[in-house]
């Protein structure tokens, strides 16, 4: 995978999430407490979740062959689609379900210190984890809002790992919020309240990548500043004079098309017009290198077929007349 893919944010996410899980097992079997099972739970899926993005990004790796042409880079959409439901039935149902059974047949947490040592351990941990997936995050960032880089991203698995670090810390605090106030009250409802608040976090969480990954599946066009870049590099204003129009898509999170037609000189021979596709092909590449599959296809401009419309509109993938 590369760097883009946050490698060393997953593997620091599975690390925590694995030791956390498994001190979460722990304090449950001594506590009895439900919102540390919520937890346990929660870190275990978790863990599954970092393993499906690094499977994904292999798998991504792989050649072309003649019935996949374009690669199989959209096998890290796929994985990062997968990881939204798995956090939404084995974290999010599972935690509003236990906390729903512990709310109807209470019971008193024993051996406190357990729940309060692991999820105060727990907190350190993913504080850890959340670090690092932000300092790789904000290498590509930019100048782009939280919210922009979790929204635009072409590369799934910095805004998931990002996404389930806050909400494992959103989660710990519930989970410290519950227990604390079952000891307090001596009431272990507020226990099944807290792990009710996790399954409702989680599953909120989960439909947020269920919605960005679903767009990633259907296929996204550049961004502004990639598209940008590749209008002023297909036009060198004597070969190429314009660009009629153009579409972009996103073949996998560091692979693009660019299919456009473009307006060459009506007098040219075929290999000028060759030459000059060539040329812009490699103005392209320079300017965008992740634009790996070209189609340019050329065309005489009508002034009066602009006027008429019967040139394509300007859509998001690109300018036309």
């Amino acid at each position: 995978m590369s760097a883009s893919g946050g490698t060393k944010a997953i593997v620091a996410a599975l690390a925590a999430n694995l030791a956390i899980a498994v001190a979460k097992f722990v304090a449950f079997l001594f506590s009895g407490s439900s919102s540390m099972l919520a937890e346990a739970v929660h870190s275990l899926a978790d863990s599954g979740n970092q393993g499906l993005l690094l499977l994904g990004g292999k798998k991504a790796q792989r050649e072309a062959t003649p019935q996949h042409p374009f690669g199989y880079g959209r096998e890290r959409y796929i994985y990062a689609f997968l990881v939204s439901i798995v956090l939404f039935s084995v974290g999010g149902m599972f935690a509003i379900y236990e906390g729903y059974e512990k709310i109807k047949h209470p019971h008193p947490i024993e051996a406190w210190y357990w729940p309060v040592g692991v999820l105060v351990f727990a907190i350190i941990a993913e504080g850890f984890s959340f670090r690092t997936a932000i300092k790789e995050s904000n290498e590509l960032r930019g100048n782009q809002s939280w919210r922009q880089f979790v929204r635009r991203a072409k590369a799934p698995e910095l805004p998931v790992v990002l996404l389930e670090d806050f909400g494992a810390l959103i989660g710990l605090v519930l989970a410290l919020g519950g227990v604390g106030l079952a000891l307090a009250t001596d009431d272990g409802v507020w226990d099944g309240i807290g792990t009710v608040c996790i399954g409702v976090l989680l599953v909120l969480i989960a439909l947020v990548l269920a919605a960005e990954t679903k767009s990633l599946l259907l296929g996204e066009a550049a961004g502004t500043e990639e598209v940008k870049k590749i209008e002023e590099a297909v036009v060198d204003g004597e070969t190429v004079t314009r660009l009629i129009h153009m579409r972009t898509l996103h073949l996998g999170p560091e692979e693009l098309l660019v299919a456009a037609k473009i307006a060459v000189q009506h007098d040219d021979t075929a290999t000028e017009v060759a030459n000059a596709i060539n040329a812009a092909e490699e103005r392209i590449r320079a300017a965008v290198p992740i634009a790996r599959v070209i189609y340019l296809e050329p065309d005489i401009y009508s002034e009066a077929a602009a006027s008429a419309g019967n040139n394509p509109a300007k859509t998001p993938g690109g300018p036309g007349h």
